[in-house]
């Protein structure tokens, strides 16, 4: 979602990248390569101001004249190469270019990602949590959804994050125990944040995993794999919420009434966008255009 929104509708500043990822990067996670881009290339992948990449927000030691110098020199370096590159990563490289000098040159994305500029209470409200990441997962940290927020106040169009482990195939109990109560607290102070700033109407919140788990507790107390039966939760966005929508079987594990697709929960959220479903698209590798969900995926009238 956040590619295609930067595919679509581009930065809203230039010292802003319109797709942020605060998961962890690939090489910190054995499965998962959250906000991965596809065909839409480099371009338009997550901004991941993690670990290291933060030190490299800053100018050290050189003038805003010589970081100039540099980025004309560079143009002249890549400019012969341009005519030949037929992947679109050379196009991917200027993008990114591009962006690291608005970044660069403004202090605009290090003050967002800063939460000691917020007031002490709001981070009271949201909590700490813990930044270690946890195995195949991210970290339990609740100032990820504080400087979510804070990002799309200052311009991000999309920000993902990824909260403790997703793969849950033992241990469940224990796990939700500890887990569970963090991201209620999370969650919640991030949706009354966005109330109480006048931004729900403007900005959608979405929290799910890519599928369900098992209905039964397999024998290590934990749950495995089930993509038939999943769940979400959605906030904001000015939809109308206060509903649960589908449910399944006494068991949990088949859908039973108004069986809801993941197309039409992005559906939904496109549309609230403002993007006309029957008309955008996006080009492949080859040029040919793709719509952004598959057919008969509608936005959810009880919704909208």
């Amino acid at each position: 979602m956040g590619a295609v929104l930067s595919k679509l509708h581009g930065s809203v500043t230039s010292e802003m990248p319109p797709f942020v990822g605060l998961a962890p990067k690939m090489g910190e996670m054995r499965w998962a390569n959250p906000g991965k881009p596809g065909f839409l290339g480099s371009t338009h992948a997550p901004f991941q101001p993690n670990g290291f990449g933060k030190e490299d927000m800053t100018l050290n030691g050189v003038t805003l004249d010589r970081l100039n110098d540099r980025h004309f020199l560079l143009e002249q370096f890549d400019q012969f190469r341009r005519d030949v590159d037929t992947t679109g990563a050379m196009e991917g490289l200027d993008a990114f270019n591009q962006q690291a000098l608005g970044i660069l040159t403004s202090s605009k994305l290090a003050e967002a990602l800063d939460v000691s500029r917020e007031d002490q209470r709001i981070r009271d409200e949201y909590g700490k949590g813990d930044p270690r990441n946890r195995a195949d997962g991210g970290p339990k940290n609740l100032e990820h959804f504080l400087v979510a927020r804070r990002l799309v106040e200052a311009g991000a169009r999309c920000v993902t994050l990824a909260f403790s482990r997703w793969d849950w195939h033992g241990g469940n109990f224990k796990r939700g125990r500890e887990d569970m109560p963090m991201l209620d607290q999370g969650v919640t102070a991030l949706v009354n944040d966005l109330h109480r700033r006048g931004m729900d109407q403007d900005v959608s919140v979405i929290v799910w995993g890519e599928f369900g788990r098992t209905p039964t507790i397999n024998k290590d107390a934990g749950r495995d794999h089930w993509p038939r039966v999943s769940c979400a939760l959605l906030a904001c966005g000015g939809m109308n919420h206060g509903q649960a929508i589908g449910s399944t079987d006494r068991l949990g594990g088949e859908a039973n009434e108004r069986p809801v697709t993941f197309g039409e929960v992005f559906a939904t959220v496109y549309h609230q966008m403002g993007i006309d479903l029957d008309t955008a698209t996006v080009p492949d590798l080859s040029g040919r255009p793709h719509y952004l969900v598959e057919p008969g995926c509608q936005p959810m009238p009880e919704l909208v």
